[in-house]
């Protein structure tokens, strides 16, 4: 079955915007697996500031999804003169819900929290990031019969309860770069700053329940806990399991 090329991009919020002056705070090369969730409304309400809410897709790949759960393995982050960051390299889990704040005109996304596998990395841009205190990752990458086949493990815990963890095998398919897109990314505690993030990146749809499709061979996901209980309380629905080996990513502030 043929991969589709992205969601459209998934959520509305990935549309392009226009960049004013900017000034760049890092690059990133990253290796992504992203899954698309639609979890109780109520309980993600009191992760969003006052006059903000969720920006649902009615149709196509990302329909009817609120958030979503993305693994990532930074590979090489630099700053604007190309120097590392930090240790140059980590790996996080967060949530990232598209957003509007209704008649104020304004889209985009937040990042409502996370697990990074190095304390330096936290509380982080949005200062909700927490210190994962056992991390662990695996992937690999076989070719039988000319099909090639992707293996991923990811395991994130914190002291405090937290915890997100999956399993999956796929068949990847060959697919497109997408064009470049600009997504602003509102910071939660404080919606009037945000970050823009421009992005470039190759997504293979794996299993998804619009289209159909499904290369997924295995699956299994846990998390939840601490102060992500409520999202992900058993009643949580996975609408879409993205493989995105490719992906990367400018971040720049006004």
């Amino acid at each position: 079955m043929k991969a589709l090329l992205t969601t459209a991009f998934a959520f509305a919020a990935f549309a392009a915007v226009p960049v004013a002056a900017q000034t760049v705070v890092e690059h990133g090369a990253e290796h992504r697996m992203q899954l698309d969730f639609r979890v109780p409304d109520a309980a993600l309400a009191k992760f969003l500031p006052a006059g903000w809410q969720p920006t649902i897709a009615t149709s196509g790949p990302a329909k009817d999804a609120n958030i979503r759960v993305i693994f990532i393995d930074r590979v090489a982050v630099t700053d604007k003169d190309n120097k590392l960051v930090g240790k140059g390299a980590s790996s996080l889990v967060y949530l990232a819900v598209p957003v509007n704040n209704g008649a104020g005109g304004k889209t985009g996304q937040m990042i409502i929290g996370g697990l990074v596998s190095s304390a330096e990395d936290a509380p982080g841009p949005f200062k909700n990031y927490i210190a994962a205190n056992a991390t662990s990752m695996k992937r690999t990458v076989s070719t039988v019969n000319g099909k090639t086949f992707r293996e991923e493990d990811w395991k994130f815990s914190a002291p405090t309860g937290e915890n997100f963890e999956i399993h999956v095998k796929l068949e990847s398919a060959p697919i497109a770069k997408s064009p470049p897109t600009d997504t602003k990314f509102y910071d939660p505690a404080n919606p009037d700053s945000y970050q823009t993030f421009r992005v470039e990146q190759v997504n293979d749809i794996s299993r998804n329940a619009q289209t159909k499709a499904d290369r997924v061979s295995e699956y299994s996901f846990k998390g939840g806990g601490g102060k992500y209980a409520s999202l992900f309380d058993g009643t949580e629905v996975m609408l879409s399991v993205d493989s995105i080996p490719w992906y990367s990513r400018t971040i720049s502030t006004p």
